[in-house]
């Protein structure tokens, strides 16, 4: 089983603690993986591998997401995402998001059993992506 590590660092000398855990990931995906049978690993990403350093608009942006969903638990909506939609915030069922989708490994396709829907090599996201640089592992 692997264990949590935990970090204690000082800020600044001004004596607060900051309070760093490890091992979380591996912990998780190891009783994943004990649990369903399939291999499982885990990926620690930082701020650059998950598409560099946030920007302001990512940065309000991301607050009025959590404020939006401390808004919607105040009300008792639970099982819902928080979206973005005609620039303004919704909300929508994870129903809407996944479909009827409770196996793990379901058949991907937009069907009434998984709302997955997958990009083709040859969709202007990736053609976009191509354009300006980013390697798509191929």
């Amino acid at each position: 089983m692997v264990g949590l590590s935990v970090k204690d660092t000082r800020d600044g000398g001004k004596g607060v603690i900051n309070v760093q855990l490890g091992g979380a990931g591996e912990k998780v995906a190891s009783k994943l993986q004990e649990l369903t049978g399939i291999t499982t690993r885990n990926t620690t990403l930082g701020y650059m591998q998950r598409g560099g350093t946030p920007t302001s608009y990512d940065r309000v942006l991301s607050t009025k997401y959590g404020a939006k969903a401390m808004e919607l638990a105040m009300q008792e909506k639970f099982g819902v995402l928080t979206v973005l939609k005609n620039g303004k915030l919704d909300y929508v069922t994870l129903e809407e998001v996944v479909g009827d989708n409770k196996e793990i490994g379901a058949v991907q396709g937009g069907t009434k059993q998984s709302n997955v829907r997958l990009v083709t090599m040859d969709h202007d996201l990736v053609k976009t992506a191509r354009n300006i640089g980013i390697c798509l592992g191929d």
